[in-house]
């Protein structure tokens, strides 16, 4: 009898720890218990220091309460850890089995509108936490009320998210009316509805890249500098990111290769710092870098 009535309090505890909150009623649905017993449990639980949380008639238990910080303080992450490798896993084009377990596991132990809350008003965070359920399970989104940038019209977009760009202050869709990928601000979006649809077009969902100087493109084009000690320090300062990019020379230089969706922003970088930077195998890079230079001077 006392064992049975530990894996009820066992498996009532780990109900109330999913991601999402629950009535009585359907606790009871799910468990086969009373709602006399449930209500006696969640008043153990209290007792016992667990954090209970209650949303109108919805309960659920905190996963902050004391126990489950002693048990998970070693192995599992943080908040703001979890926030990173939410950023990390959705800002990456990949589809692969380990990237999508990673995401779904990440999904069940945090609560995605913790995750969005970070820096976003209450509006913007409903709209990721949507975004980020969509992607997560393959469907088909409404961007209901999207204020275009270009025409300032207002309208409907129905999509296939795949995609969070830019600190996720921006998702990448492919969108079903034009068949195209495009990218949406959702600080544009009045309000997102999951529809009951899933992808049927994500072989047509394009890879999307961020590069080194904050451009973004489906294309990448690789570049390839050689710097000296000021370049360098400079590029380490204002692009971290770069050391891994970077290998030093025989002359006590480094050499820069690197992949970029534009050449506006290594050309900014190569402008400020043309005497102490040398392009090397990029031929179109450095034809650009020409063109620049020669419309530079003819303005004066």
């Amino acid at each position: 009898m006392e064992l049975e009535k530990f894996a009820h309090q066992l498996r009532l505890m780990v109900l109330l720890t999913q991601n999402y909150t629950m009535t009585i009623e359907e606790v009871g649905q799910k468990l086969c218990m009373s709602r006399r017993t449930i209500y006696r449990y969640i008043d153990a639980f209290k007792n016992m220091g667990f954090i209970v949380k209650k949303e109108g008639s919805r309960y659920r238990l905190d996963p902050l309460s004391p126990f489950f910080r002693d048990i998970a303080s070693d192995i599992q992450f943080s908040e703001d850890e979890a926030l990173t490798i939410s950023q990390v896993l959705n800002s990456v084009y990949d589809n692969s089995f380990q990237v999508r377990a990673l995401r779904e596991k990440l999904a069940k132990l945090y609560d995605t509108e913790v995750l969005a809350r970070h820096g976003v008003d209450n509006h913007v965070a409903q709209n990721i936490t949507t975004i980020f359920q969509a992607i997560r399970q393959e469907r088909i989104l409404v961007l209901k009320d999207y204020r275009s940038g270009s025409s300032n019209k207002v309208s409907n977009r129905i999509v296939e998210p795949y995609m969070f760009i830019n600190q996720n202050n921006e998702v990448r869709c492919f969108e079903l009316t034009t068949n195209m990928n495009k990218t949406f601000k959702i600080s544009r979006i009045g309000s997102t509805e999951m529809l009951d649809l899933l992808w049927s077009h994500k072989s047509d969902h394009a890879p999307f890249f961020n590069d080194l100087f904050g451009f973004t493109g489906e294309q990448r084009i690789p570049v390839s500098l050689v710097l000296g000690q000021l370049a360098t320090n400079v590029l380490l300062e204002e692009y971290p990111d770069a050391q891994r990019q970077l290998s030093p020379t025989k002359d006590g230089c480094h050499r820069l290769d690197t992949e970029v969706c534009s050449y506006l922003g290594i050309g900014r970088f190569v402008l400020g710092l043309y005497e102490d930077i040398k392009i090397v195998d990029s031929p179109e890079f450095a034809d650009y870098m020409k063109r620049r230079i020669a419309k530079i001077a003819s303005n004066k």
